[in-house]
């Protein structure tokens, strides 16, 4: 069966070759005669993180456990907390990347309450004092150490 198959592939590649032979490639075109519709931009450059990220990232998460946690519990400032969150995503959100980063830690924070506590809790209220500690201590060394 096998020694029936090669004669007739043969006669199979050979018909096809003339055809083959007589279809044109279109020849590349030179870099300089390029659309400019060909090519895209190459995206921005990712800068490379600053030094503070990590805490910044922290901080985020921070606020956005309080942000949760203050209007949890009727606190007078419940409303300042996305507005400071705000703040640091225009001021430091400055590629998308960064601005993801951010708002992903900041929704980490608030989710891991919102998933917890239905009413405000003594465990809340001093989970609330313990960030607001820690976010003090973030943000003045944040500001000490590089500026803000």
């Amino acid at each position: 069966m096998i020694r029936r198959l090669g004669p007739i592939l043969l006669a199979i590649l050979l018909a096809a070759t003339p055809a083959l032979a007589q279809q044109r490639v279109a020849p590349a075109r030179p870099q300089s005669q390029q659309k400019p519709a060909d090519k895209e931009p190459p995206p921005p450059a990712e800068p490379p993180p600053a030094p503070y990220d990590r805490d910044l990232l922290r901080l985020s998460e921070i606020i956005g456990a309080l942000a949760f946690l203050r209007g949890l519990c009727g606190a007078g400032d419940a409303a300042e907390w996305p507005a400071r969150m705000k703040s640091i995503m225009e001021s430091e959100g400055v590629t998308p990347n960064r601005r993801d980063r951010l708002a992903g830690a900041y929704n980490r924070g608030y989710r891991g309450y919102a998933l917890t506590y239905r009413v405000c809790t003594p465990s809340a209220t001093e989970a609330t004092n313990r960030y607001l500690g820690e976010g003090e201590r973030l943000s003045h060394g944040i500001a000490g150490r590089f500026g803000g």
